[in-house]
């Protein structure tokens, strides 16, 4: 059984359509991704799992159990995280205070949680008594990553994770995500533009165009940047 299942979702804001009939599944431990240029639904998409945006037709299931008509805080208490784009941290509060905001989902220990997640984000602990909004934008994006995995998420929804980011804090991204990939079993569905980032984490690539899941990347051209490039030059 998947993780997460999403069965031919559609979404509205209002009454113009932005996703159509999306299918999507996403397996226990594994790292998804969905490819698109900007304005074709992909952050509508993790909105809409999250529950910020309600669907109008389909389906959502997580573990098996549906999620339509459950609350953000609900998924959020189920095991999902969501990191939204342009990071979303609370700037005037310190780095320390942003991790403990996200440990009130965690059931363990503040204190242990929070020395758990800095051993993944060494960058971090330098900065915990500096103002989130002080941070530049890849330690910004950082935080916020680290923030989620304080509520102990089983899911986490990445949504453009690298906007803006310098390249050191991008590679830093990758190496963090593949260790916890490794020591805390997480999955990932994330919505990217960057193909680098893309081949360097993904076990799947999903194409998504105009709202609709138009197709996936072969197996073998993840990973072969002459290929993404095609697949790239294919959405334009």
């Amino acid at each position: 059984m998947s993780l997460l299942s999403v069965s031919g979702v559609e979404t509205r804001y209002g009454r113009v359509p932005a996703l159509f009939g999306v299918d999507l599944t996403v397996g226990e431990g594994e790292f998804v991704s969905v490819l698109g240029h900007n304005g074709m639904g992909k952050s509508t998409l993790l909105k809409t799992i999250m529950g910020f945006l309600p669907t109008s037709e389909g389906r959502i299931e997580f573990e098996g159990t549906p999620l339509k008509g459950s609350p953000t805080e609900a998924r959020a208490r189920a095991g999902i995280g969501y990191v939204p784009q342009g990071r979303q941290i609370f700037p005037t509060l310190s780095v320390m205070e942003n991790l403990r905001m996200g440990c009130l989902l965690s059931k363990s220990p503040e204190d242990q949680k929070i020395e758990e997640i800095l051993q993944a984000f060494p960058r971090l602990t330098r900065l915990l008594g500096r103002a989130g909004g002080a941070l530049s934008g890849g330690e910004q994006q950082l935080l916020a990553l680290a923030r989620c995995l304080c509520g102990d998420p089983r899911l986490i929804l990445l949504d453009e994770p690298t906007e803006g980011i310098q390249p050191s804090i991008i590679e830093e991204m990758i190496e963090t995500l593949h260790g916890l990939k490794a020591s805390h079993a997480i999955t990932l569905l994330l919505v990217e533009q960057n193909l680098n980032f893309i081949t360097q984490l993904s076990e799947r690539v999903m194409i998504l165009k105009r709202g609709r899941i138009t197709g996936e990347v072969p197996q073998s051209a993840i990973g072969d940047t002459r290929a993404m490039e095609d697949v790239a030059a294919q959405l334009m």
